[in-house]
């Protein structure tokens, strides 16, 4: 039987992208223009998927209005997550929607069509569950998947430290409906039900898991400067095409180098220079003589004039003063607890932060959301919402 029917993971909120996070859950970030659960669509449909269930909960009425009923002619319906207790715990709140054999996937990763379409195809003919996997070095980083000769899942490891030769699990799951019982059934570990968990249950019951190896483009984006990456992947993949909406105005005396995705109602004045590697989101304003290089800039931001912004991340409704300067990366972030060194980000600045003009931000910098920075200041580190920066 074709599986037919697919269940998006898109509950959660991403607590390492805060501060862009504090208005949006993950899922609904951007990756490139559009939001990265925008982009999980398109490859499922692609792969012929006919049905979406999406699984919500911390900003759910974002992705609720973004995309309504349908997309693509492809009915939407919505399960709510009330508490985020894991991906199982997840997976559990849409169990009774399952009567045949559907593919789950998590609406915050991008996997494109090819490793899609290759698990649905070895799971007709396989037992109760294939996974999807793919050869990365960043496997430590994620979940490590050990297969024998035939291609079946002996063991998933969570952030695997061995130096055992590891698959990386690409996140996508071709399931049957017994298998789904059994996953979601499991008791939890430190307070959450991981489908990692469910999946070791499956294979102590010696049900088949099989594993499929594929090549398809796999991004995660875990880290404000993960934005910058997954952009520059697409462009240069050619994922996401190089265009300039017909609704842009770029002055004849501006200078775009390519790769870059302008999209509608964007304004690039004269002696303006965008690119290389630039995504604008809608209603982007690049004042006259102003630089971006190596950016993602979200929807309704004005770049003022003569402004410098270099390996940043900008929210919705930003204001980057007239000679304003994000000088670029590397630098250290300060994530939580943790401080990232030498990341290429020259600062994040979130939803609808301001700067008055002639501001230098050092590399590294986290600017919240709605924070007010004075004319000439020199700012670092990260700054809390709301803040007022004298």
């Amino acid at each position: 039987m074709t599986i037919r029917s697919a269940i998006v993971l898109a509950a959660g909120e991403g607590v390492r992208l805060r501060p862009l996070t504090r208005h949006r859950p993950k899922p609904m970030l951007p990756a490139g223009t559009k939001p990265i659960l925008e982009h999980v669509f398109d490859h499922l449909i692609d792969a012929g998927i006919s049905e979406l269930t999406v699984v919500v909960g911390y900003g759910r009425t974002t992705v609720q209005s973004h995309f309504g009923p349908s997309y693509r002619g492809v009915p939407i319906a919505y399960v709510t997550q009330e508490k985020q207790l894991g991906s199982a715990h997840a997976l559990a709140a849409a169990a009774s929607r399952i009567e045949e054999p559907v593919l789950v996937v998590n609406g915050d990763q991008l996997v494109d069509r090819s490793i899609i379409a290759d698990t649905i195809d070895r799971h007709e003919s396989s037992g109760g569950a294939t996974l999807g996997v793919i050869a990365d070095a960043a496997v430590a980083d994620y979940g490590g998947v050990i297969t024998d000769t035939d291609g079946s899942v002996t063991e998933i490891v969570e952030n695997p430290t061995d130096d055992r030769s590891y698959w990386l699990n690409a996140g996508v799951y071709a399931l049957n409906p017994r298998a789904i019982e059994i996953m979601t059934g499991i008791d939890s570990t430190a307070g959450e039900y991981s489908l990692v968990d469910g999946l070791s249950a499956l294979i102590e019951t010696e049900t088949t898991v099989a594993a499929v190896t594929t090549d398809g483009m796999w991004i995660d984006a875990t880290f404000p400067w993960d934005l910058l990456t997954v952009a520059e992947t697409l462009l240069e993949t050619g994922a996401v095409a190089c265009e300039r909406a017909p609704s842009a105005r770029i002055h004849d005396a501006a200078t775009v180098v390519d790769p870059v995705v302008v999209a509608p109602d964007c304004v690039i004045g004269p002696g303006a220079v965008v690119g290389p590697n630039v995504c604008l989101g809608e209603n982007v304003t690049v004042g006259a003589n102003a630089t971006v290089e190596h950016s993602v800039i979200d929807s309704d931001t004005r770049i003022g004039t003569a402004a410098t912004v270099i390996d940043c991340v900008a929210g919705r409704g930003v204001a980057v003063g007239p000679g304003s300067t994000v000088v670029g990366g590397p630098g250290d972030v300060h994530v939580g607890e943790t401080i990232h060194r030498n990341e290429k980000l020259g600062a994040l600045i979130a939803d609808r932060a301001t700067d008055r003009g002639g501001v230098t931000y050092r590399p590294g910098t986290i600017v919240g959301s709605e924070v007010s920075i004075r004319a000439g200041a020199r700012v670092g580190g990260s700054i809390d919402a709301e803040a007022e920066v004298q």
